[in-house]
């Protein structure tokens, strides 16, 4: 009798564990879809006008045919896909002006990050390009580690590695090659004017 009772009781946890491997497999999944890290965009912005000011006065302004909003993500930043266009303006309300293929915003950091095709024109003609460019908003500073060319009056070069603030009148870079002018100052001290 005792072996009859051990056998309904081995059949019946049998039993029990099959049916509790079935439900638990309905909540798993449940809980693999909450637990899911979210990657899609939390907003989605056509045809996008920023305007960046400090002190009421318009330092730039970026257009954007299409903005992917991540701003739910712990490193918030806003994505361009289809390109970017910045205009840049100056104390003088000149305009200097850089379009890219694509660009990311890092809202923390205040960084565009600028790539494809990198034009920047400068109000004075001046032209470079490059394939990645970053912006800092808040310093008003480009810079890059990529190769790049730069053409205006006075230089046609082309080097890796720049740091320039917005107007190109402050840079540093890399090795360069190409052409510049440069005018030949004379030396204060001038024998003749000792005789």
């Amino acid at each position: 009798m005792q072996f009859y009772q051990l056998k309904i009781l081995k059949n019946g946890v049998s039993a029990f564990a099959v049916i509790l491997f079935f439900s638990c497999d309905d909540g798993s999944s449940t809980l693999k879809q909450i637990n899911q890290f979210n990657e899609n965009p939390v907003g989605i912005a056509y045809d996008i006008h920023m305007t960046y000011t400090d002190s009421a006065e318009v330092k730039a302004i970026l257009t954007a045919p299409l903005n992917l909003d991540y701003t739910h993500l712990s490193f918030k930043y806003s994505e361009f896909p289809e390109g970017l266009k910045i205009i840049f303006y100056n104390n003088n309300n000149e305009e200097n002006t850089v379009v890219a293929d694509y660009g990311i915003l890092y809202n923390q950091t205040k960084i565009v990050d600028l790539q494809g095709n990198v034009v920047l024109l400068s109000d004075d003609g001046s032209r470079l390009e490059t394939s990645q460019m970053y912006w800092d908003s808040e310093k008003e500073w480009l810079f890059t580690e990529q190769p790049f060319t730069f053409k205006n009056i006075n230089y046609d070069m082309a080097a890796i590695r720049l740091d320039t603030n917005k107007e190109f009148s402050k840079f540093q870079t890399g090795n360069l090659t190409g052409t510049m002018l440069v005018k030949e100052q004379k030396d204060s001290l001038n024998l003749d004017e000792k005789q």
